[in-house]
């Protein structure tokens, strides 16, 4: 259990678990009202701190600048929500949760507690205290003087990156019909007659008088022929670029105010000053 004389080097330090794990920041000392003595302390965790988790302060030690305690962090963070709010006293039905979910036994720390002599941390010397039925209740705690501290809470919004969506590229084959003029040749018969001249009478007078002949010619023609190659024409790439977009974040933050009784308007401003 930690000291009175320590709470000013506990309040907004760090706590780490057995392990070196950091759990969050502690924010409240929750002090037991009989004895006096620290009892619980609030650990702000979470993403910003948003969540404020108990967990109790009787094994804790302070070594060097942050509190440990004998606990994973995972099981502080899974403490039961209490309302740290409510009036400033854990009821008796939030302190019973908290005890079960650390594994104290609740009947069994109030026995010990109320035992006669220096054994028992909650026995003050006065009579009527030992009713083990009797619920004290936590109060948090001031560093030892008479002053009051008022605390607010400040928002802090940050950002983190999370999988939005995917893309991808996917090729496929298709087929299209397409059309392509080309001219063709081809080969026609053509008969050509030329008159007896001095010229050719020696070849027209080489063969028979009278015979039978036949003569034949070879005709040629030009048809379409088609074949496809695979031919690359582009290449394609995904790229990703980044675009920055303004969004206004709401939330709600507490701050705590500060009344006076029985001072006037008057000595209010004068101990401002």
């Amino acid at each position: 259990m930690i000291a009175k004389e320590q709470i000013s080097t506990v309040m907004d330090h760090p706590v780490y678990d057995a392990d070196g794990n950091k759990i969050g920041e502690a924010k409240h000392v929750f002090f037991d009202d009989v004895t006096g003595q620290p009892e619980w302390v609030s650990v702000k965790t979470g993403l910003f701190g948003m969540n404020e988790s108990f967990v109790p302060i009787r094994e804790a030690s302070v070594v060097e600048d942050h509190l440990e305690v004998p606990y994973p962090k995972d099981k502080v963070k899974d403490a039961p929500n209490v309302d740290v709010d409510a009036g400033g006293h854990l009821s008796e039905e939030e302190e019973h949760r908290l005890y079960e979910h650390y594994g104290i036994a609740w009947d069994e720390a109030w026995e010990q507690a109320n035992q006669p002599g220096d054994t028992g941390w909650a026995h003050t010397g006065q009579t009527g205290m030992t009713d083990t039925s009797a619920s004290p209740g936590m109060s948090p705690g001031v560093s030892g003087d008479d002053a009051m501290t008022r605390s607010e809470e400040h928002m802090h919004v940050g950002t983190e990156r999370r999988e939005a969506g995917r893309a991808r590229l996917r090729k496929y084959v298709v087929t299209e019909d397409v059309q392509q003029t080309v001219p063709v040749r081809h080969e026609e018969v053509r008969v050509e007659r030329e008159p007896i001249t001095d010229d050719n009478r020696g070849a027209a007078l080489s063969g028979p008088d009278i015979s039978e002949a036949e003569h034949e010619v070879t005709l040629h023609e030009e048809r379409p022929v088609v074949e496809t190659e695979a031919v690359p024409v582009e290449r394609v790439r995904m790229t990703t670029e980044e675009r920055t977009d303004q969004e206004t974040v709401r939330g709600q933050v507490r701050k705590e105010e500060i009344d006076t009784d029985g001072v006037d308007d008057e000595q209010d401003r004068r101990g401002m000053l």
